[in-house]
């Protein structure tokens, strides 16, 4: 067998006490072992370092880093990877987990799959094909925008070439929507490879910050119409013209919501993504 590349797990940590531990066993616990856990506090308060410092003593592959102010979380995920010297970046956030065999079978789908610049797990089931599947980025936005959907994974659920991650310039600080604006570049550019569910574990619980897709839905519509007006769209001129006049008709509808409620903060938000085309700015 070939050398194991090295992994880069990369776990940001803002008042974890409850759950770091579990997290970063779950990661220690792997099958796959050439790895480095590199934990990026942001400022705790509470005993995560505390807790950090006594896993980490007893195993050498742990790395503890402190912000001296707080980023925020697409930042920090971005100071994260800055640190990292594997081939490739897989997130485990703080308060998640992942199953034993999860690494391992990320990185030989992504090694069978040269191609790939990334990969996103937790797929719904493709009823025409197996997992893993590799995906052009044409079919990639075809796949989200007319069929199952894709740039609404969290990152959690990806694995990512280092070299990929930095040619793109890593996440923007899009409050809550900083993943799904990431993966319109990838998509854009780097073939995707899905893979099944199974791997990763998400937690739910009181203390994590929770949104609706209502709450920042102009932020979604946003970076729609961005990346679907963009000259390097990978879509046909029809479908991306199609997708287009479909997104616009629902900001219409937010519009006149807006005005119907008389929330006209969101109504100067949706009449800019309205407007883009016309060059002016988006609310990104």
């Amino acid at each position: 067998m070939m050398e194991k590349p090295l992994v880069s797990v990369l776990m940001t940590a803002y008042n974890r006490e409850k759950y770091i531990a579990e997290a970063m066993q779950s990661v220690l616990a792997s099958t796959y072992q050439n790895l480095e856990l590199l934990i990026v506090d942001d400022g705790s308060k509470d005993r995560t370092l505390e807790i950090v410092r006594d896993i980490s003593a007893k195993d050498p592959r742990v790395q503890l880093h402190r912000n001296e102010k707080n980023l925020g979380d697409y930042p920090n995920r971005n100071r994260a990877a800055s640190l990292a010297k594997g081939k490739y970046l897989k997130y485990v956030d703080s308060d998640d987990a992942i199953y034993p065999w999860a690494i391992e079978w990320m990185v030989n789908m992504m090694e069978a799959n040269p191609e790939a610049g990334w990969g996103l797990c937790s797929m719904e089931q493709n009823i025409r094909q197996i997992f893993p599947l590799l995906l052009s980025p044409k079919e990639a936005y075809e796949y989200h925008y007319l069929g199952k959907g894709l740039f609404r994974r969290a990152p959690l659920s990806s694995i990512i070439k280092r070299s990929v991650f930095e040619e793109v310039g890593g996440f923007k600080p899009i409050r809550m929507a900083g993943d799904n604006e990431m993966w319109h570049r990838l998509a854009a550019h780097y073939p995707v490879l899905l893979m099944p569910q199974g791997m990763v574990w998400y937690r739910s619980h009181e203390g994590q910050e929770v949104t609706d897709f209502r709450d920042y839905i102009n932020v979604y519509e946003a970076i729609k119409i961005k990346y679907l007006s963009a000259s390097d769209c990978p879509l046909d001129p029809s479908t991306s013209s199609f997708l287009l006049a479909r997104e616009k008709k629902k900001i219409k509808r937010n519009i006149l919501r807006n005005v119907l409620g008389f929330d006209f903060e969101t109504l100067k938000i949706n009449l800019r993504n309205l407007g883009y085309h016309n060059g002016k700015p988006l609310p990104l």
